[in-house]
């Protein structure tokens, strides 16, 4: 097991920032709990091809590798990342730095605030875009960011808040 990434939160003024956010109604601890362990996404997300930790650091994070689709109808697009995963189980947070897809160089952040009603549940997105001559920018500003990461983003975060409804309305019953 590998110590945790050090991993800053995502860096401003870059070319691409993207923002979905939620407010799931549990506590930070139950919506945390599912964000942060990634390896579980597939069983709660219907877009999610598979999820594997290639390293696993002592945090819970590592070096994980992720598919999905991004649904187009009934067609979905298949697209993959690898990233550095950092996880923060104080503050909470969780982070990633992509090191591997068309992706590379983008930081995720994962952020949980209590507020009336439950936690609101952001995803951050920042990205300077894929380094390809000439028409980079105007692939990560038009088509990957808006329609990619945001379509995945906001489908991950509607599904892990629905899972957490569930996880706490299950732990409810037991007690």
């Amino acid at each position: 097991m590998r110590d945790p990434f050090l991993l800053d939160a995502p860096r401003t003024g870059l070319l691409v920032t993207t923002v979905d956010e939620l407010v799931v109604p549990t506590p930070v601890a139950t919506i945390f709990a599912i964000a942060a362990d990634v390896e579980r996404w597939p069983t709660h997300l219907a877009h999610y091809r598979f999820v594997r930790m290639r390293e696993r650091a002592s945090d819970g994070g590592g070096i994980v590798e992720m598919a999905a689709n991004r649904p187009f109808g009934p067609l979905g697009w298949p697209t993959w990342w690898l990233s550095q995963m950092a996880v923060n189980h104080e503050v909470p947070w969780v982070r990633f730095h992509h090191i591997g897809g068309v992706t590379t160089g983008m930081d995720v952040e994962w952020s949980f605030t209590p507020v009336a009603g439950g936690t609101l549940t952001r995803i951050v997105h920042t990205w300077n875009g894929p380094q390809w001559p000439l028409i980079g920018a105007f692939a990560a500003t038009r088509v990957i960011a808006p329609v990619f990461v945001h379509g995945i983003a906001s489908r991950t975060l509607a599904g892990l808040s629905a899972a957490a409804v569930a996880a706490h309305a299950a732990m409810r019953q037991v007690a």
